[in-house]
């Protein structure tokens, strides 16, 4: 299903088409999307101007400094919060899932009892059973199926997390820093799992990340938002937007990653002192 949200004075109540089945997976479109707040110091804008069309079955990284908008912006998709100017579709919060930070699991239920959370409302119970179990084998968890949270690693558990997020066959899977709070092998081991799963079930993805080097590895596009504070008057929020070269999974030591890599934390205000061959 398609859902608009667009911005109000007047603006037409969010239509919705018959079902996902009258028509393929579509991705997520932002027409002249902003998103501001009101505070005791006036009107403060988060988003402004931000025209994106995601394809549907990529994954896109979204990076920025603090305070850019990316969480907004996730928020926004996900059909959490709504722009103030613009017009945004996207396939409905029915159909879009999440998976965050933190694995938010259950601390009282199984692994396979936290994923099956995830399965859309009127799943017929064997067809649920299947569903669930099968998404464990995907993640790698089938042995830990009966086992609780507080049993399992962190990386375990948010590998329940991505489970139980795609449980619905979500068309738009929205990732907001998955994998922040682990170990960085453990980090590099579950970038590939993502690539993996978006293999064996493709879907479009939104990824935030602070992690320069993770986005150049997961995404067929970088998207790089500016904070509006101290931006020119009138600025767009998204920065720059690249599409990363090479199919995934991707060498991470590839030099082409590595210039790229260097432009986006130049974009960011962290000079890399990258030094390029005298030709001499």
């Amino acid at each position: 299903m398609i859902g608009h949200m667009t911005a109000p004075a007047p603006a037409p109540a969010p239509t919705r088409d018959p079902g996902p089945d009258a028509r393929p997976a579509r991705g997520v479109r932002l027409d002249g999307v902003a998103r501001g707040f009101d505070g005791p110091q006036g009107r403060h804008e988060v988003l402004r101007a931000l025209d994106l069309e995601l394809a549907p079955g990529g994954i896109h990284a979204v990076i920025g400094p603090s305070g850019c908008g990316k969480s907004t912006l996730l928020r926004l998709v996900a059909g959490l919060d709504s722009p103030s100017a613009g017009r945004l579709t996207t396939p409905g919060a029915e159909r879009t899932a999440v998976a965050f930070q933190e694995p938010r699991l259950l601390p009282w239920r199984t692994l396979e009892a936290n994923v099956a959370l995830g399965l859309p409302r009127g799943t017929a119970r064997g067809e649920g059973r299947d569903r669930v179990r099968r998404l464990l084998q995907l993640v790698g968890l089938e042995h830990a199926a009966g086992q609780r949270p507080r049993e399992v690693s962190g990386g375990m558990a948010q590998r329940a997390s991505l489970a139980r997020a795609l449980a619905r066959g979500p068309e738009v899977l929205l990732l907001d820093e998955p994998f922040g709070a682990l170990d960085t092998l453990t980090r590099l081991r579950m970038q590939d799992l993502l690539l993996e799963i978006h293999a064996a079930e493709p879907t479009t993805v939104l990824v935030v990340t602070h992690d320069v080097e993770e986005a150049l590895y997961l995404a067929d596009q970088v998207l790089l938002l500016r904070s509006l504070r101290g931006a020119e008057a009138g600025a767009a929020s998204l920065a720059r937007r690249i599409d990363v070269p090479g199919a995934r999974p991707r060498d991470r030591t590839d030099p082409a990653l590595a210039q790229l890599r260097a432009e986006l934390l130049e974009g960011l205000g962290v000079p890399t002192h990258h030094h390029t061959e005298d030709p001499r």
